[in-house]
């Protein structure tokens, strides 16, 4: 019985998670998800994600109904579905939970909106609304192109990267994102 539960023990930690990345490697990680966002996420595609009818609402609401850009928001499907899938699998380059968001500055404003958020809900940046002023990280990767680390929030990393389209525009950023604390329970 005490081989038996010694064996059990063995086992249990032999499969159980190990999260004991230090946060210089963690930045690493982000660093290389970022580099590789940068050159696999189609800015093209990206470009056509939100509809011009969602784009009239956000840009126009109606005075007598704040909520109106949230409740005609709506998406070009496939170019939604497309990017999203490749924004989940560069999540996974990484054992540990990563969060890779798609950020698009709003035309004619100084705002930026998030067009995709990922598995965890992770992000320095999201006010849950529909859109918001610029952080001035943002504008820095959307005015020179590179990437940038940010440490805004306790506990957690952001790698900030360009999105680019076919004539070299950048038209986005990816924001990829961590915690440097342990997971919960849900993130195993």
């Amino acid at each position: 019985m005490k081989y038996a539960a010694s064996f059990l023990l063995c086992l249990c930690m032999a499969v159980a998670p190990v999260y004991a990345i230090t946060s210089a490697n963690q930045e690493h990680d982000l660093n290389e998800i970022a580099r590789v966002a940068t050159l696999v996420v189609d800015g093209d595609v990206c470009q056509r994600i939100v509809t011009p009818r969602a784009l009239q609402y956000m840009l126009h609401p109606n005075p007598r109904d704040r909520w109106s850009g949230g409740d005609n928001y709506d998406v070009n499907t496939p170019a939604f579905i497309s990017t999203k899938k490749i924004l989940m699998r560069l999540a996974l380059m990484v054992s540990y939970p990563v969060d890779v968001n798609l950020w698009m500055p709003v035309p004619t404003t100084s705002r930026i909106q998030l067009v995709i958020r990922n598995h965890y809900d992770l992000s320095q940046f999201a006010n849950n609304e529909l859109d918001q002023k610029m952080p001035p990280e943002m504008q820095q990767v959307l005015q020179t192109g590179k990437t940038v680390t940010v440490r805004k929030k306790p506990e957690m990393i952001s790698v900030l990267a360009p999105v680019r389209n076919s004539l070299d525009q950048i038209v986005g950023l990816v924001e990829v994102v961590s915690s440097t604390a342990p997971p919960t329970h849900d993130e195993q």
